[in-house]
């Protein structure tokens, strides 16, 4: 994938848990003109997630459409209106329902990468920065931040604005 061209409409925002991430992203997107469409990746398991989605959801408003996808993201993104502004949050929910899925992450990133090469209008993509902690203690969380910090790569690598937000404040990165 190294050598596949930056998708000039593609931004990468990264951050930690609470970071502002979302809010930043939600105004890269709110800068272009409505209609405005979320690709959602979690599900609502328990009631703090639920507080999560419903807090996005207000902050958002109605003016955005929103697309569940908790697993076929890059067939959400495919279907997604392909001439208006796209949110992706986020990319290490979805990460982490396709690996309790068993899937094929190594495809699931392909298909993901190609996805957002393809896309002709602004997009911005949101994932937690997962790598800058302790080396975790059990296999799976490695196996996560492994994956992630992978897809992670494929993913700056093909957008043209990469931030790393830290405590609301978007760093540049690329």
């Amino acid at each position: 994938m190294s050598g596949m061209a930056e998708n000039p409409h593609l931004a990468f925002i990264l951050g930690g848990a609470r970071s502002g991430k979302s809010a930043y992203a939600e105004g890269l997107v709110m800068a272009h003109a409505p209609p405005w469409t979320y690709i959602a990746t979690a599900q609502p398991f328990d009631d703090e997630m639920q507080a999560r989605i419903d807090l996005h959801l207000t902050r958002r408003g109605a003016d955005w459409r929103t697309i569940e996808a908790p697993q076929e993201l890059p067939q959400a993104i495919a279907d997604a209106p392909q001439h208006a502004p796209l949110l992706i949050d986020c990319l290490g929910i979805w990460l982490s329902n396709r690996m309790f899925a068993e899937a094929d992450l190594v495809a699931d990133r392909a298909a993901l990468i190609s996805s957002l090469v393809a896309r002709q209008a602004p997009t911005v993509v949101v994932s937690p920065e997962v790598g800058l902690s302790i080396v975790p203690e059990n296999a799976l969380a490695r196996q996560f931040r492994d994956a992630a910090g992978l897809m992670h790569q494929e993913v700056a690598r093909i957008a043209v604005h990469v931030a790393l937000v830290v405590a609301g404040y978007p760093v540049k990165v690329k």
